[in-house]
């Protein structure tokens, strides 16, 4: 299968410090290769995934300038390239992308949300899933998506291969993500400190509203057995989880998936926090980690961490959050795409032969995987 897979323009794949859905694009593109598919990355010219790439934009254009106008370029650009190269399914990560699908693309067309389910998000999806059919990446976020019909549910996978199993010897908790107040970065240091365990936080904090979140929320707490490291690259991500002695990750909001936490627990390190969005179906409470509704249980939670196994976080992601199994659960997806797409241009060519007209070629349908 030939499978173009079009990647948002304002970070490279893969990310160099934070960016989860360049991360779990790169990790989609590696596995589809690796399962011997031809994959062609629509994406930026300074990205490094090692399978075939093009680009408009030279260089990443960053999350500060998210321009539609930008975006729109991109993907113009995008469709135009599969459709030179030979195709057989576009997967496009962008928002505009599957706008312009619906009327320009001759290509079988399927889109990943990798947000909320929510006003705008939810309006957009809503009018392009019958012809752009829609994945979600939880069972949760699918069960917010209301009217909006779901194709399939597909978690995130890790190449398990490049992260090394940590020892967990630190003696400190960890914090990882972005700067923001419904991540918990406060919220984390304060259970830290009640539980008596030291916390290390690594976060993207470039955006004003990161900075002054920071300056108000978390720059007070700081300081004693609670430091801050700032943004962290792949190699020390993996080697901070790896020496954590569990993450403490408690998001305040329902968020759709959560790199973060497959990302610990292949370095062999639980989880403790929130059952809040996807997280129920990643942490197995009691097994890979801890889920409290409330800083009380989480505070209580953090003195039982040295009695959860490595071994089964490690195993967890393995099993259920692998990139061999990413890849499949997306080609299965694809070729029902193709098969509905197949399916419609028949019925097309039967109705037109019926009407006594000429039949169109499926280059003349719009993209008919509804």
């Amino acid at each position: 299968m030939r499978v173009v897979v079009i990647a948002p323009p304002w970070l490279p794949v893969p990310p160099v410090g934070y960016g989860g859905t360049e991360l779990v694009l790169d990790t989609l593109c590696r596995g589809l290769q690796a399962a011997g598919h031809e994959v062609l990355l629509y994406t930026t010219g300074d990205s490094t995934c090692p399978v075939e790439r093009a680009w408009t934009y030279d260089r990443h254009l960053g999350i500060a300038e998210m321009n539609p106008a930008h975006e729109l370029r991109h993907v113009i650009d995008a469709y135009d390239a599969a459709q030179a190269w030979g195709a057989d399914v576009v997967h496009d990560h962008t928002v505009t992308g599957p706008v312009w699908a619906q009327v320009h693309a001759r290509l079988p067309v399927i889109t990943t949300n990798h947000g909320p389910f929510e006003d705008p998000l939810d309006a957009i999806y809503g009018r392009l899933a019958p012809t752009v059919p829609v994945i979600a990446i939880s069972h949760h976020q699918a069960s917010t998506a209301g009217d909006v019909p779901v194709r399939a549910v597909i978690h995130h996978g890790l190449d398990t291969s490049a992260i090394p199993v940590g020892t967990g010897t630190g003696g400190f908790a960890v914090f990882l993500g972005r700067m923001n107040e419904a991540k918990g970065v406060d919220r984390a240091i304060r259970i830290a400190r009640a539980a008596g365990v030291p916390l290390k936080i690594a976060a993207k904090m470039r955006e004003p509203a990161e900075r002054a979140y920071f300056e108000a929320r978390v720059a007070p707490l700081l300081g004693g057995e609670v430091e801050y490291l700032g943004e962290v690259g792949p190699d020390d991500k993996y080697a901070l989880l790896g020496e954590a002695a569990c993450l403490l990750n408690p998001i305040a909001w329902h968020e759709p998936f959560g790199m973060v936490m497959i990302e610990a627990l292949a370095c062999g390190t639980p989880v403790v926090g929130t059952p809040c969005g996807a997280a129920p179906e990643i942490v197995d409470d009691g097994v890979t980690g801890f889920l409290r509704p409330d800083a009380e249980g989480l505070v209580a939670a953090l003195a039982h961490v040295d009695r959860l196994d490595r071994a089964a976080c490690r195993a967890a992601v393995e099993e259920r959050f692998s990139m061999a199994r990413m890849a499949a659960d997306h080609v299965a997806t694809y070729r029902t795409l193709l098969a509905s797409a197949a399916a419609g241009a028949a019925e097309t060519e039967l109705e037109a032969l019926l009407a006594g007209g000429p039949a169109r070629s499926a280059d003349d349908e719009l993209v008919g995987a509804g």
